[in-house]
């Protein structure tokens, strides 16, 4: 049986702020006892609404926050433990893509020097024609004219600058990348060439990918496995398609009753099935009990 290249134990973060002027501090319980864990080679998908954790989940394995309590293990070893210095290494084999294309571009720097960046911060390809050429083969891999490498990011599409920011995230040739919600400011026709291009960088390059969004169409065409987050916690996880056939939580099965169905007789009789996010509370004690095939749903146990 292969380990898992990345396992999360029990992650944590809480924030705290105050409610107003005047008022109390006020504690928000972002990410409240996650764990899944990552197959080399393999797609998770991460879903629910926005608010539920899940971009603070991946930023929390990817160590741009730190974890209140929790571990994030990576090919054995416990990244949480070790000091950023002794980090770098691991950062090389993992990397991220944002959500929002532009905000993560330096808009005065030209593109191929910023997909470089990640090249020369680790001392790979030391030489400035090595450059060129290595980042010219990035923006062959992501679809992308070379000729563009000397524009700047107001030169170029959402689409386009995802691309870019996806080349920049695979330069080191990572093992796993996070995609934080990567379509979810594109246009629906640009969001299938986007999914698709990272369906074939998995292919070619063998990447697990934690693919986090709240299009849950996409995520059953892309993801091996989903997990679905509620107020920090996740409620039901499993194969994509047992979950997505044979969903148990509520919540889940609020959310698949929201996707559009391309079919205008059939959307027009569905029935969308009502969930109160803000009203739910979970039972006491409650936890995830596995209900056949590694499909599991989180579930009410006494005290």
């Amino acid at each position: 049986m292969t380990e898992p290249l990345l396992r999360v134990e029990d992650l944590r973060r809480t924030y705290r702020g105050r409610a107003g002027l005047f008022g109390g501090g006020l504690v928000t319980r972002a990410v409240n006892g996650v764990s899944f864990d990552v197959m080399p080679g393999e797609t998770l998908g991460l879903v629910g609404e926005s608010g539920s954790g899940k971009s603070t989940t991946g930023r929390l394995v990817m160590g741009l926050e730190e974890p209140d309590d929790g571990r994030v293990v990576f090919d054995g070893t416990d990244l949480t433990a070790l000091s950023s210095a002794r980090r770098k290494p691991f950062r090389r084999r993992m990397q991220i893509v944002f959500q929002d294309p532009y905000a993560a571009l330096n808009p005065r720097m030209r593109v191929g020097d910023f997909v470089a960046e990640p090249l020369v911060v680790h001392g790979i390809a030391g030489s400035a024609a090595e450059r060129r050429e290595a980042v010219a083969g990035l923006f062959r891999t992501v679809g992308l004219d070379p000729a563009f490498m000397q524009r700047f990011p107001h030169e170029f599409s959402g689409g386009q600058r995802q691309r870019i920011g996806i080349a920049r995230a695979i330069a080191l040739r990572p093992q796993f990348l996070v995609a934080d919600e990567p379509i979810t400011a594109l246009d629906v026709s640009i969001q299938a060439q986007i999914v698709n291009l990272f369906q074939d960088l998995q292919e070619s390059m063998g990447l697990a990918l934690l693919f986090i969004a709240h299009d849950l169409s996409m995520v059953r065409y892309l993801c091996t496995r989903v997990a679905v987050m509620l107020k920090g916690r996740i409620v039901e996880t499993g194969p994509t398609a047992a979950v997505f056939q044979d969903a148990r939580h509520p919540y889940t099965q609020a959310l698949l009753s929201a996707v559009p169905i391309p079919d205008p007789l059939r959307e027009r009789g569905r029935r969308r099935l009502p969930f109160d996010a803000g009203a739910f509370d979970f039972p006491p004690g409650a936890a995830l009990r596995d209900i056949g095939g590694g499909h599991l749903v989180l579930e009410g146990a006494s005290r």
